[in-house]
């Protein structure tokens, strides 16, 4: 089992029937994530904001590229208070800490605070991205890892079961990769995370789990080392 963990989760995924945040998933997502933690494992979330704002989104409206991720940013920390809210109503303590400093709602990113309430058993989430743009929060998931000393990033996908040859909800004939490395990453071009992540992760011997949260229990098996979704490593 995994001591220390990173909990990559997309902000799409935290929609549901219209809503840019689904209650039910919340709640449901929060139960989760509480028997983790019970186990003592210490948690670490970064979730994205594409539930309600993407980079497409800004070109297609003409805006900079600049003002389009701060915006994205922004959103990072409306879905990290909703987690946290959800979290706390199972009785989990949670800090949110941001890139972008809003002390009335969340404290500032410092490291070793950070450190801290993991080892007292508290879940942090991180929002905020890297707090500077052109940035993913893949991206802002290796470095925080990396930064935190993580054991492996778990990736939760919305809906797609690990890592396919091609995209599966498009191409019948895609295959699955149980294990893979980073460079298969970068010279098959699968768009795991962006190239600046992989490269993150590579560097730095971080360990990958890919798979989908959409079903139940999932994180608990990733956390536990079973074989679920597609594991990448820096080798095979």
């Amino acid at each position: 089992m995994y001591k220390r963990v990173l909990l990559k989760l997309s902000g799409e995924a935290l929609s549901g029937d219209g809503n840019n945040l689904s209650p039910a998933v919340l709640k449901d997502l929060a139960k989760e994530i509480k028997e983790v933690s019970d186990l003592g494992v210490q948690i670490a979330i970064v979730v994205g904001g594409g539930n309600f704002i993407r980079g497409k989104m800004s070109a297609e409206m003409g805006m900079e590229r600049n003002q389009a991720d701060y915006m994205g940013m922004l959103a990072t920390v409306i879905n990290a208070l909703a987690i946290q809210s959800a979290l706390e109503s199972e009785g989990v303590s949670t800090r949110v800490q941001t890139s972008i400093e809003m002390r009335q709602v969340a404290e500032p990113f410092i490291l070793r605070r950070a450190l801290r309430h993991l080892e007292k058993g508290r879940i942090v989430i991180f929002g905020g991205g890297t707090g500077s743009p052109y940035f993913s929060t893949d991206t802002t998931s290796a470095l925080r890892a990396s930064e935190i000393k993580a054991d492996v990033i778990l990736m939760a996908k919305n809906g797609v079961d690990g890592v396919y040859s091609a995209d599966p909800k498009k191409d019948p004939t895609a295959t699955k990769y149980d294990q893979l490395t980073y460079m298969d990453l970068l010279e098959k071009g699968l768009q795991v995370m962006d190239s600046t992540a992989t490269s993150m992760c590579m560097d730095n011997h971080m360990e990958l789990v890919v798979f989908n949260m959409n079903e139940k229990g999932n994180i608990m098996r990733a956390v536990k080392g079973e074989k679920i979704g597609t594991i990448i490593k820096g080798e095979k």
